[in-house]
Formats: structure tokens, C-alpha cells, sequence
């Protein structure tokens, strides 16, 4: 009897193998010319990219200012005799990608001011050209964030670091704050 169960055993689960190795869906061979996405999807994605841009512009329209206020925070704690090494190289290295990576800000910028195949509302004119502009932002968004590389994310887990080794004792809380 255990022979049996063995060999039922075996069987339903060679079965259920050779039925996972079967793919679910259909392969399809990638098309040379992917087809062009609607009129409103190219709308959606465009301002999207025009949102990302205008939010990006925040730490490129006034750099100075921008760095200012994390210098005088590091200057704060710097004063009250918190080590401030790690924070101060994170904010160098940001501020200097900032600056390195301006040009490709500003190539981004003139390809959202140009917006071919976009009206100034953002709808479709002409379909090709849009869809040519939103592939050219996305290039060049991308040749941004590579020029940039993670140096806001390494100034943004510096200071989540800092405060973490200078959290204040529970007991030690001011009130109000």
C-alpha cells in the first residue's frame, strides 16, 4: 500500500511540474516599432514629467539658499558641540552635485519650455513629435539623476543619522516642543 501512495504521489506531483513549466501567457517577440501610446497617455505622461521638472527646479532655482539653510542647521548643532563631520561632507558632496549636474537641469528645461508636439496646456498636437518630446525629457531626466547620483539621498540618511545619535533622552524632552 505504501508502494502505491509512493508512486501516486510522484506521479501528481511530476504532473503539477510539468504544468508549472508551462507559461501562462503568450510570448510575444518585441516589436522593432513599439506602437505609439494615445494621445492621452502622452498627455498624463508629459505632465508628469513637467511636475518632476518643477519639483526639481526647487533645489536648482536658488542653490545658495537651498544649501544656506542646511549649512546654518549644521551650524546650529555645530555650535552646541555636536559632531557634525558626517552631515558636512554629505551636504558638500550634494552641493557640488548641484552644481555639476546644472547643466543637464537646463537641458531638461529647455526640452519642457520647447514642448513639440505639446500646446501650452499640455494636450496633444501632434502625436509623433509628443511622443518624441516625452522620450527626450526621459533621457535627459535620467542623465540628470545619474549626474546627481544619490548625493540627496546621502545628505537625507546623514541627517536622519545625526538625529538619530542625537535623539534626546525620553526623560530629557522639553515640553511644548
Amino acid at each position: 500500500m505504501k508502494n502505491i501512495m509512493s508512486k501516486i504521489l510522484l506521479a501528481v506531483l511530476a504532473t503539477a511540474l510539468v504544468f508549472a513549466a508551462i507559461p501562462v501567457t503568450n510570448a510575444y517577440a518585441a516589436d522593432e516599432d513599439p506602437p505609439m501610446p494615445s494621445d492621452e497617455r502622452l498627455e498624463r505622461l508629459w505632465a508628469r514629467q513637467v511636475r518632476m521638472y518643477e519639483r526639481t527646479g526647487k533645489a536648482f532655482e536658488d542653490t545658495d539658499d537651498h544649501i544656506a539653510r542646511f549649512q546654518e542647521m549644521i551650524d546650529k548643532a555645530d555650535e552646541k558641540g555636536l559632531d557634525t563631520a558626517g552631515l558636512q561632507d554629505a551636504l558638500d558632496a550634494y552641493e557640488d552635485a548641484l552644481n555639476d549636474s546644472r547643466p543637464d537641469y537646463e537641458a531638461l528645461g529647455e526640452l519642457i519650455d520647447a514642448h513639440k508636439g505639446f500646446d501650452n496646456d499640455g494636450n496633444v498636437t501632434d502625436s509623433e513629435q509628443a511622443y518624441a518630446s516625452v522620450q527626450e525629457v526621459r533621457e535627459q531626466a535620467q542623465a540628470l539623476k545619474e549626474a546627481m547620483g544619490d548625493s540627496f539621498k546621502a545628505l537625507r540618511e546623514a541627517i536622519n543619522a545625526f538625529r538619530e545619535e542625537n535623539k534626546p533622552a525620553e526623560g530629557n524632552k522639553e515640553r511644548g516642543s
